[in-house]
């Protein structure tokens, strides 16, 4: 290429050369693409900030210099976080000059996590969170105790100075580096406290941290550190809410809070240690990285126990961490108590030769599991810390577990013989049900597309399968003659129950596929159930349960979504699940207005009022009674197509599984076996109930 070529792309306004490349310098990286750092820019995001500052104290707490943690959400939409660790040093960083608290909350990849000096093991690995925190906040202010004084500083969006008076993100900001003394404090106090207002330039205006969100992260953190305590304060609200957590019993007592069902087994400990060699990139005294190889040590804690339930219920955590999905700590978990289980059923021959083995879904069902690893910098994917990447937490978990859970088995606790017996036979159980259930999809698979006995004879099938398709779930016979004249045949396909359909809540596997209501939507849809369901091979595009507008109505309602929850959740999760809304009220109007309906209709009493009202106001008289429709079957097809299924005029009601956690709380609550928490529930809100709406 000729000088002459060179110098015409450069001038080429189309060409790409050295001066359209950009430096983010400091923490304007952080600024510019926060969702690198943070996962997002909403209250998840939000919620992760807060976390980074916490987890900085838990680490405290880890290693054994900090009881307390406090943490209180201000009236203002600042966050405040405290403890009686060591704090941060004070003193001047050789290389920087800088004052050791300036360095990591304005340096991203600064801070006492590297080397395994300061910390054996933390949450924090990365060195980036506070830094982060700060330069996503529109102030930030640190107080450390330390040396006999408080020494203090500010930051606006990660610059470092001080504000002209206190408490106002917005208040006249004088940029300086280095620390004050604002007190003197007794020698032996020490301990950090934080406080952070988000900067709103970066984080969308409805983001929030909510509180029950904060209470389950302390609590649990609580459960992970024995004897530590942690407050939460939250002032945002018309009352002040204060909590206190502090669990002596540790990740024992946090399985035993986790499990909502009866025991089998005694929560049963299983701890250990292992080693292994890591080859990390270390600084040199050149400035140089230069692969080396560290000695590490890995400390397990698993707690789990085996319940009467069906669902199963793991947390794994890395030095306090969550990781919600899992990582090699878990695989290895998973890996040994599988293996065991397969040995100690051969050994008790509840396996005998020709059986198969049991699978990994078979041990988990009704297991609660609480698995936790210790270790210095462990390898995680991403700064949002979800997944443990640490190869050898793998080999380690898997050897220790293997161990302990072997020995439990073999030389069992005094009393626990017996039960150790029942987990072994439910085990079996499970196994039995599932290739029940497999044989079953097998004997539907090998029958052809032509044979039509492989969908249920009162299933009402439309003439085009595309994503338009809709499958409504009918409740009773006569709602169904009515539909099949209402519906667009072309995608509306049509499914009948009869009555109440089984409570699967508090029913096995093998009860809810023996039951022919619960048998038929799930073949009907098409996509098996549980594990195996493949929400690509779903027959329909939308599920719509409709029923009618009363309390059995809504108690058929419960019921098909809690079958949708447990069997087939990925439908609820991909927002494909709906109810339709059938009016309750049609006001006949006499003599209507030019351009006016002749017929109105109204989906609560409220609105059907706030009509009548209208109508008296203008002088538009009705002809009374006016109809009030007790179920879907005294609708005329017209009127069932204009008010609830045809698209152009319907209303339906999208159901959404926002939080998954919360949800299965709430279906647990209103339709498991237990109970007393419903009792409790509906006593609780007896006093928001009119009583003048109950028929004596």
């Amino acid at each position: 290429m000729t000088a002459a070529t060179a110098e015409a792309m450069t001038d080429d306004p189309h060409g790409y050369s050295a001066r359209h490349l950009s430096v983010l310098e400091g923490l304007e990286a952080v600024r510019k693409r926060p969702g690198m750092y943070i996962g997002s820019t909403d209250s998840r995001g939000l919620a992760h900030c807060l976390w980074e500052i916490v987890d900085n104290s838990v680490d405290e707490a880890l290693a054994g210099y900090c009881t307390h943690i406090s943490v209180t959400m201000r009236a203002d939409g600042s966050f405040e976080v405290g403890d009686n660790g060591r704090g941060i040093p004070v003193d001047l960083e050789p290389k920087t000059g800088l004052p050791g608290v300036e360095l990591v909350m304005t340096r991203l990849h600064a801070g006492g996590k590297f080397g395994g000096v300061s910390y054996t093991a933390s949450g924090g690995l990365h060195g980036v969170g506070a830094s982060v925190v700060n330069a996503l906040s529109a102030r930030l202010d640190v107080e450390v105790d330390r040396e006999g004084h408080t020494h203090a500083i500010s930051f606006r969006r990660g610059l470092p100075g001080e504000f002209a008076d206190d408490g106002r993100p917005n208040a006249r900001f004088k940029k300086k580096s280095g620390l004050r003394q604002i007190r003197k404090v007794a020698r032996k106090v020490t301990g950090n406290r934080t406080r952070f207002w988000p900067d709103m330039q970066i984080f969308l205006q409805d983001a929030t941290v909510e509180q029950s969100l904060v209470l389950d992260r302390m609590r649990q953190t609580a459960f992970l550190i024995p004897g530590l305590t942690i407050d939460v304060r939250d002032e945002r609200g018309e009352e002040v809410v204060e909590e206190r957590f502090r669990f002596d019993g540790g990740i024992s007592e946090y399985c035993t809070y986790l499990a909502k069902d009866a025991a089998l087994v005694e929560v049963l400990r299983l701890q250990g240690r292992g080693h292994f060699t890591e080859t990390v990139p270390v600084l040199d005294e050149q400035g140089h990285l230069t692969p080396t190889d560290v000695e590490r040590d890995l400390e397990v804690d698993v707690a789990l126990r085996w319940g009467t339930g069906y669902d199963t219920v793991t947390r794994s955590f890395v030095n306090v961490i969550a990781t919600p999905k899992g990582g090699t700590h878990l695989r290895g978990f998973d890996r040994a108590v599988l293996k065991v289980v397969n040995e100690q059923l051969r050994a008790t021959r509840l396996l005998k030769n020709g059986d198969e083995d049991v699978i990994k879904e078979d041990v988990l069902e009704g297991l609660t599991a609480v698995v936790t690893v210790r270790l210095p910098e462990p390898q995680f994917e991403g700064q949002t810390k979800e997944i443990l990447g640490t190869s050898a937490a793998t080999r380690i978990v898997s050897q220790v577990v293997t161990r302990e859970l072997k020995e439990i088995f073999e030389n069992p606790p005094r009393g626990q013989k017996q039960p150790l017996r029942a987990v072994l036979e439910k085990i079996v159980g499970a196994a039995k049900t599932r290739i029940a259930a497999r044989t079953q999809r097998d004997n539907q698979r090998r029958k052809t597309a032509l044979e039509n006995s492989a969908l249920p004879a009162k299933l009402v099938d439309c003439r085009n399968a595309d994503d338009r398709s809709e499958l409504f779930i009918v409740e009773g016979d006569s709602a169904l003659g009515t539909a099949k004249l209402a519906r667009d045949s072309e995608f509306q396909a049509l499914l009948p129950i009869r009555g109440k359909i089984l409570n699967v809540q508090k029913a096995s596997v093998a009860d809810m596929l023996k039951n022919a209501e619960c048998a038929a939507i799930i073949q009907v849809i098409g996509a098996g159930s549980g594990r195996t369901f493949d929400i690509d091979a779903a027959r329909y595009g939308r599920i719509i349960l409709m029923a009618d507008a009363d309390v059995d109505g809504s108690h058929i309602r419960t019921l098909l979504l809690t079958l949708l929850f447990r069997y087939m959740r990925p439908m609820l999760e991909a927002g494909r699940v709906f109810t339709a809304v059938p009016p309750l009220h049609r006001i006949e109007l006499v003599k209507p207005k030019k351009g006016q309906e002749k017929y109105v209709y109204c989906y609560s009493d409220g609105e059907l009022t706030r009509k009548l009202v209208e109508f008296e106001r203008k002088g538009q008289r009705w002809k009374e009674p006016i109809q009030r429709y007790k179920g879907l079957g005294e609708m005329d097809a017209d009127q069932l197509a204009e008010t609830t299924m045809d698209p152009r005029h319907r209303i339906l009601r999208r159901i959404r599984v926002e939080d998954a956690d919360e949800a299965a709380k709430i279906f647990d609550l209103l339709m498991g076996s237990d109970v007393a928490p419903r009792r409790e529930f509906i006593t609780a809100g007896a006093s928001e109930l009119d009583t003048e709406r109950i028929d004596l």
